[in-house]
């Protein structure tokens, strides 16, 4: 088959289509956009009904994600051909390329393209040529091949380019709600792991609450204060920062750590409930955050734009950048280590011996700028940045190869995936669970949960106590309609008199 022949079959017009076909592909189209549709909707009446609020807020969260990325999309296919018509002169397309002009002319050479722009920019109006036989047809794809080059310019940017970045924008928000979506579940996991922990001090309490209001713990003897505090002076604070840098990837968060940051929460914000369940509120506030994670705020797309913007030959942009997300992930796990060291030391520096259990003291001044958010906004970042790295690779390798100039050599792809395999894991196991429960020893906690659990038996013992009162209600009702109703409750039976 000619190559004119291919063109032909690859370019055929919407009114040279069977109808069956447009049918075929509408119907698909459709389908399958509603049955994503209704699968969204029963998610959210499933997590109504279950009461995970944040949960169905999160998902309305998605719902908003894909509502914007509906309006990219209906915007750069109205405004295509807009684009195509903006000419610019020839030296502004031979600056700042991604692949170099030699790289350029060799797969032009190689694909026998005569004019193109960023890899093959006028491909679409050169294949026009050979649409259809017709000689309106052929005018219109001479006129459209001609537009920028009868001025001796060429387009902003090419339909093939126009469609290409279209699909990037949607595989990069479908990849980071994607792994937002698995980091946050399999992270959640781990943390419904330490409920056996929160089962055993419950019981423990239960058991020893008398006996533990006389005792007295010698602060320096006790496990939480030998496992965490290293000492008093630059050295030791030096040590504590090298210590909480490794620990993030052995037992991150042991029963110990848990039992005590429990405990140190519950007797500042909650002392007059020490039966206060911390996991099932830590969760729920991990699921309030879990909600603007999954999000792609604006200061993201920024950062997509600078990356595309600075993604220039010969830099490399794409490896080095892929060294961010990793830095910042194991800042933020040393940090995060580091605060609970730091709760050690206030109680070891401050007290020999206390009488009654040892109690660490939530405060913001130990995170950054005393702002325990500034982590969830780090994660946030972490996570996209991530999506945007393995994203990017694979659009790149299915859009243009393996061996495309974009790409570059196999010696910085495999670090690039490595590191992005390692990020994920990392904030899976370690990262998200530690900022599960550290972040709780803030100065304040989330109001609506806390108050959320401390309600929920309230209206629950309201609720049943109503209904109480209602079926004593309808049954004194009952039985004095019954007595209403019968005849000797109408009968005016006379007093006896005495007689004296």
């Amino acid at each position: 088959m000619s190559i004119r022949g291919v063109d032909e079959e690859q370019d055929i017009e919407l009114e040279f289509t069977p109808t069956w076909v447009v049918a075929v592909v509408c119907s698909v189209i459709v389908g399958v956009s509603f049955a994503v549709e209704r699968f969204l909707h029963y998610a959210g009446k499933r997590l109504k009904k279950k009461n995970q609020t944040t949960l169905y807020e999160a998902l309305l969260k998605i719902k908003e994600e894909l509502m914007v990325l509906g309006f990219i999309s209906l915007f750069l296919s109205v405004s295509q051909r807009g684009i195509t018509k903006i000419c610019v002169p020839k030296s502004w397309s031979h600056h700042m390329l991604p692949c170099s002009l030699k790289e350029k002319e060799e797969l032009e050479a190689e694909t026998n393209i005569t004019s193109s722009h960023f890899q093959n920019s006028l491909t679409f109006s050169s294949n026009l040529r050979h649409l259809l036989a017709l000689p309106h047809a052929q005018v219109a794809a001479e006129a459209q091949l001609q537009y920028c080059a009868r001025k001796n310019k060429v387009p902003l940017l090419s339909n093939q380019a126009v469609h290409h970045l279209h699909i990037f924008i949607f595989v990069l928000a479908i990849a980071h709600v994607t792994f937002c979506v698995l980091t946050v579940a399999i992270g959640l996991l781990r943390i419904r792991q330490w409920k056996q922990w929160e089962d055993s001090v419950a019981t423990q309490n239960n058991e020893t609450h008398r006996d533990l209001e006389s005792t007295v713990t010698l602060v320096h003897q006790h496990a939480f204060i030998r496992d965490h505090f290293i000492g008093i002076g630059k050295n030791s604070t030096l040590l504590g920062w090298v210590k909480s840098f490794f620990k993030q990837f052995y037992g991150s968060v042991t029963k110990l750590d848990y039992v005590t940051l429990r405990l140190g929460f519950i007797m500042t914000h909650c002392r007059g409930n020490p039966k206060f369940n911390f996991h099932k509120y830590m969760i729920r506030a991990v699921e309030d955050d879990f909600k603007k994670v999954v999000g792609i705020s604006w200061y993201l797309w920024i950062f997509v734009v600078i990356f595309l913007l600075i993604n220039i030959n010969g830099w490399h942009t794409y490896f080095w950048i892929a060294f961010i997300p990793v830095i910042l992930l194991l800042a933020v796990g040393t940090k995060l280590e580091h605060v609970i060291m730091e709760l050690a030391n206030e109680v070891a520096e401050r007290h020999v011996a206390i009488e009654g259990e040892l109690v660490v003291q939530p405060s913001d001044h130990h995170f950054w700028f005393n702002r325990p958010r500034i982590v969830l906004f780090l994660i946030h970042f972490t996570l996209f940045q991530n999506a945007f790295e393995i994203s990017y690779f694979f659009w790149i390798l299915v859009t243009y190869g393996i061996h495309s100039c974009i790409m570059g050599p196999i010696g910085y792809i495999i670090p690039r995936l490595i590191i992005g395999l390692f990020i994920q894991l990392l904030c899976t196991y370690s990262s998200l669970p530690l900022y599960a429960i550290v972040t709780q020893m803030g100065t304040h906690f989330k109001k609506n949960i806390f108050e959320e659990q401390l309600e929920r038996p309230i209206v629950y013992y309201g609720g049943e106590k109503a209904k109480n009162n209602g079926a004593k209600a309808d049954e004194s009702h009952g039985e004095h309609e019954r007595r209403a109703s019968s005849p000797e409750a109408n009968t005016n039976v006379p007093k006896e008199h005495k007689s004296n």
